[in-house]
């Protein structure tokens, strides 16, 4: 057994001979490291991160979309230090305790309309897996029992756990778990690059992918669809962007047929898109949000799921209880660490300075629509996808072969020796993600631009 004492005397050989033993990494293909040493980050400043051997890494992913605020960042550690010394823990089975208070009373005082009623999680999946239930039971609740179905959009992410990986759109991450929980449906996504209809029309093919929506609830039947799970800005693919309408016509086929919209904002939330919920950015009343991720920019687990007034109503009365719950959600660390993170964000001006920046970085980006290899470059805020294709004429893109040569071969190990952590991603059309800390700025901006010009100049002679 390796010690937390013999880890802290380890050479980087020792430290990576350890994870190859012991660790079992999260989505990771174990094999690449039978005889090459598994990565290991040991210390992170601002947007960059160091690994064992002392070299610097650019990070162009926010950990994992998580770390807003930058690493290193005291004042959460010391808000860590505060209240581990005041409570460390204590459930929210039946009890309150003050950083839960606080911090719901924060986030309803912020969240669009009257998504007043905050429930804790500890992860973004749980926090979907959290919506659902709570969508189901309330209409059980209502006396609409049969109201039980879920439409999420082909490729979108939303967790891994067997509720929400049954929401999730992207085949490959569940065919090895199946069968999973039934009665989900796909409909399309917003990815006008690859557009089937309209696609000379932006605007008109964002009402069609809208209206495909009505025609799945149609389709089953109202009486049997409780919820529509959408992303802001869809991560999966890369980046996709929402239309002109598409957000508000989505709205109008909820409440037409009583099914409830769900902003997956897992992701999208607190300063992602510039603003501290992005269904604000874009102009939808949601009767859900789910969150995590940057709701303490990654130094402590914590998600959120807001909940409008009407779907707590029922709850309120008599013995009702939603009969769900977790160890840690809310845990009072976390909920400290994020109040103190959402305060740091606050008075250092990030959604703003998103805001402002987010022209630099696309423009930045989209100097490397120069190489043949790029076809496209989107997304918002400091959330953006590069599209890489073999031919920008007809966008025709890798082969399987292609990218696992190509993309999981080279790429994705290139970037990351040439000095910008990042993702290269091929669940749906292959892509590189950047999702920046947003202290970031022109330099870093540069510095992404610079290497991913490299990078990409090479994986172009592999195809």
């Amino acid at each position: 057994m390796t010690t937390t004492a013999d880890l802290a005397s380890a050479d980087a050989a020792g430290l990576a001979q350890a994870a190859r033993s012991n660790l079992w990494m999260h989505f990771t293909r174990h094999s690449a490291y039978d005889e090459t040493d598994v990565p290991v980050i040991v210390r992170g400043e601002g947007p960059y991160i160091w690994d064992a051997r002392g070299k610097r890494y650019l990070d162009g992913l926010a950990g994992l979309f998580a770390v807003q605020v930058g690493h290193g960042r005291e004042e959460l550690a010391e808000a860590a230090a505060r209240q581990t010394k005041q409570l460390a823990y204590f459930p929210l089975w039946g009890h309150a305790h003050p950083t839960a208070i606080e911090l719901a009373s924060r986030l309803a005082s912020a969240a669009p309309g009257d998504l007043n009623r905050v429930f804790f999680t500890v992860s973004g999946g749980e926090s979907v897996e959290t919506a659902w239930k709570l969508a189901k039971q309330y209409f059980k609740l209502v006396g609409k029992p049969g109201k039980h179905k879920v439409i999420s959009r082909a490729l979108a992410y939303h967790g891994t756990s067997q509720g929400a990986l049954s929401i999730t759109g992207i085949p490959g991450a569940k065919a090895d778990f199946e069968p999973l929980v039934p009665s989900t449906l796909r409909v399309p996504n917003t990815n006008f690059y690859r557009a089937p209809e309209h696609a000379d029309d932006y605007v008109a093919y964002g009402r069609w992918a809208a209206d495909q929506i009505e025609q799945a609830i149609e389709f089953e039947g109202a009486d049997t669809v409780a919820a529509v799970f959408l992303e802001p800005v869809q991560n999966t693919g890369g980046c996709f962007v929402p239309p002109p309408g598409y957000f508000e016509r989505v709205r109008e086929i909820c409440d037409k047929h009583d099914v409830l919209l769900v902003s997956d904002e897992v992701i999208c939330a607190f300063g992602r898109v510039g603003y501290d919920f992005a269904a604000k950015r874009y102009g939808y009343q949601p009767d859900i949000i789910t969150t995590a991720k940057g709701l303490t920019s990654g130094y402590a687990p914590l998600g959120a799921v807001l909940a409008s007034e009407r779907l707590m109503e029922p709850f309120t009365r008599g013995e009702t209880t939603f009969m769900h719950g977790s160890t840690y959600g809310g845990h009072p660390v976390s909920c400290a660490v994020a109040l103190a993170n959402l305060d740091l964000m606050a008075r250092e001006g990030l959604y703003d300075h998103v805001l402002s920046h987010e022209g630099m970085f696309r423009s930045t980006l989209d100097k490397l629509t120069d190489l043949p290899i790029v076809g496209d470059v989107r997304g918002a805020g400091f959330f953006y996808g590069i599209e890489l294709v073999k031919d920008k004429a007809t966008k025709e893109t890798f082969s399987a072969a292609e990218s696992e040569r190509v993309l999981r071969g080279f790429l994705s190990e290139a970037l990351f020796e040439a000095g910008l952590y990042c993702r290269a991603d091929d669940r749906a059309e292959p892509v590189v993600q950047l999702s920046p800390p947003l202290v970031c700025g022109q330099a870093e901006f540069d510095e992404m631009e610079q290497i991913l010009r490299d990078t990409l100049t090479r994986a172009w002679k592999m195809l």
